[in-house]
Order: structure tokens, then C-alpha cells, then sequence
């Protein structure tokens, strides 16, 4: 009884596109080893090709949902800050009402101490 040539073995497998050497069951030509190198490299470079489209995509992603929040957090700040939005827990960052507070209650009295004829002397 014949013992199973090695390509039925692994018939399932991409080696088995490739014949064995006529040497011997454990020995291959310089052909069939430059042949080999060569599909290594070509799936090499199709897994490589494969794995940065997949990781661009992914960090595109994760860019723009990290931008949008940081935008939206900005947004967020800037209108609490002109007090369009109410405060949050009672922390109140509006500057508007005190700038239009001091400029009442500082700018307008020295405007009024100074003589308008001399504003307009000059």
C-alpha cells in the first residue's frame, strides 16, 4: 500500500499550489524556494495594503467624533460665557453682565465728571 503524497495532506492549505520537489519529501528546489518567497511577500504586502486601509478608516473616525466633542465643548463654554446658556451647578462663568455692570457703573461717572467742552476743544 502506497503511503499519501504530502499535497493530499494539505490539500486545504496555499502550499499546496506549489509542487514538491522531485529530491526528496523534505527538500525543495531554489525554483520552488524563490517561488514561495515570492507569494509571501505578495500576501505580505495585500495583509499590509489591508490593515493600514482599516486603520486609517478607524482613526478618521475616532478623529472626528474627538473633534466634534471638542467643538461642542467650546461651543458649550463660549455661550455660557456671554450668558446665553443658564449656568451649570451653580457655577456662573457670565461675563457679560458684569462688564456692562462696571462699564455703568465706572465709565459712565467719569464720562459725566468730565466737561463736554473740553472733549471737544482738543
Amino acid at each position: 500500500m502506497k503511503a499519501p503524497s504530502k499535497q493530499k495532506k494539505i490539500k486545504s492549505s496555499w502550499i499546496a499550489e506549489f509542487p514538491f520537489s522531485t529530491l526528496g519529501n523534505d527538500t525543495y528546489t531554489k525554483k520552488e524556494v524563490d517561488a514561495l518567497i515570492k507569494y509571501a511577500i505578495e500576501e505580505a504586502r495585500k495583509i499590509d495594503e489591508e490593515s493600514m486601509r482599516k486603520h486609517n478608516r478607524d482613526a478618521t473616525v475616532i478623529s472626528m467624533i474627538l473633534g466634534f466633542t471638542a467643538l461642542a465643548l467650546f461651543l458649550d463654554g463660549t455661550l455660557r460665557l456671554l450668558g446665553i446658556i443658564p449656568p451649570f451647578m451653580g457655577i456662573d462663568i457670565d461675563v457679560l453682565d458684569k462688564i456692562v455692570d462696571r462699564v455703568e457703573s465706572d465709565v459712565i461717572d467719569k464720562i459725566k465728571q468730565v466737561p463736554i467742552q473740553k472733549l471737544f476743544n482738543r
